[in-house]
């Protein structure tokens, strides 16, 4: 076939549903570990398997966002290549696709059998996610109907009627997620102000940031600050889900804790500036975050959550559900799959979401 009559397929065709399969298998080794009290251990078990079946997926893929810096992570660090495409003589063969990874995002949540604990993963074209390393990042996250009308920079009081307002609804109807952090003292304090309702939680605004941006999950913005690799994952949740988040880096505030600090690599501006990151002090927005016009976001519960129930298991197999949704098509997937291991007995019961 000539290349003018080469026909170009959309990238989930070739990678949605094993993207699917990263994320169950992942979850579910994780869901195994749920309530131990060892939040490294059950970490460690989801980048082992997310590991194991991402490598045997029909792609040329590099970690941009994972675990870390090569010389920090024996395995999903950065610039790590994976797929079947990065084996010896597969060059070409394969898309080339950039990966950000976080294979329990929740590993708190995990280890305590707390809701929202989630096996996630996002992936674009080369080029499609921007290289955030792991530093503090400032947020907002609103669904597609408040889209446009908040502004990061903006009184707190402004955001929420505005939100408001879209949402034809009073302020004191609204649910704000916050992580529940002393940083954010200040800014709870102005979101109570206002009546709305708060929802603090300990870990996983990655989960949250989404659930904002899925009409009927209760939640209606992401507010605060927490990780930068999340904040780009959930942009390319945004993409596939025509929601928004605006972002700034922040390192003022991760100074100020000598835990949070020990995060801050030596020359972290230095490498900034090679992942393209010239201004952290600017407004990052949605397509900033996440520019690819090929992006595919997948996630699977761990733990029952907001908008996806947890990993369950029974005599003859496992269940999961899972999100998984593109730009390319705009299909939003919630997935239900039972994972029957065989044998005379095996049966499949239906269950009404």
């Amino acid at each position: 076939m000539s290349e003018e009559n080469t026909i170009i397929r959309p990238l989930e065709y070739d990678l949605l549903f094993d993207f699917l399969r990263v994320v169950e298998a992942a979850a579910i080794d994780a869901a195994r570990t749920m309530g131990r009290g060892d939040r490294k251990y059950s970490d460690h078990v989801a980048v082992e398997k997310m590991r194991e079946v991402m490598d045997r997926s029909p792609m040329d893929g590099t970690i941009v966002i994972g675990e870390g810096e090569r010389d920090e992570a024996p395995m999903l660090y950065i610039g790590e290549r994976l797929g079947l495409g990065a084996r010896p003589g597969n060059e070409g063969k394969y898309p080339q696709v950039d990966i950000a990874v976080d294979p329990l995002e929740g590993t708190n949540l995990c280890a305590s059998g707390a809701p929202n604990a989630i096996a996630v993963l996002a992936a674009a074209e080369k080029g499609g996610l921007l290289h955030a390393p792991d530093v503090y990042m400032n947020k907002i996250v609103v669904g597609p109907s408040v889209k446009g009308a908040v502004d990061i920079d903006a009184p707190v009081r402004d955001n929420l009627e505005a939100i408001a307002s879209r949402l034809k609804r009073k302020v004191e109807d609204l649910t704000i997620v916050v992580l529940d952090r002393p940083r954010h003292k200040k800014l709870v304090h102005e979101i109570g102000e206002t009546g709305a309702r708060i929802r603090l939680i300990t870990d996983g605004d990655l989960s949250a940031g989404v659930s904002a941006a899925v009409a009927g999950s209760g939640v209606h913005a992401l507010m605060g600050i927490g990780g930068g690799p999340e904040g780009v994952i959930t942009a390319a949740a945004m993409k596939c889900l025509n929601g928004e988040i605006q972002s700034r880096f922040v390192l003022k505030e991760q100074l100020e804790q000598p835990e949070d600090r020990a995060k801050i690599a030596d020359g972290l501006v230095e490498r900034m500036e090679k992942m393209g990151i010239s201004d952290p002090s600017r407004v990052y927005h949605t397509n900033d975050l996440a520019p690819g016009k090929k992006i595919i976001f997948a996630a699977c519960g761990v733990t029952d959550g907001t908008i996806l129930r947890g990993a369950r298991f029974f005599g003859t197999g496992k269940r999961t559900q899972s999100l998984i949704m593109t730009t390319e098509t705009m299909h939003v997937r919630f997935v239900d799959t039972v994972h029957v291991e065989g044998g005379p007995d095996s049966f499949v019961r239906f269950d009404r979401l």
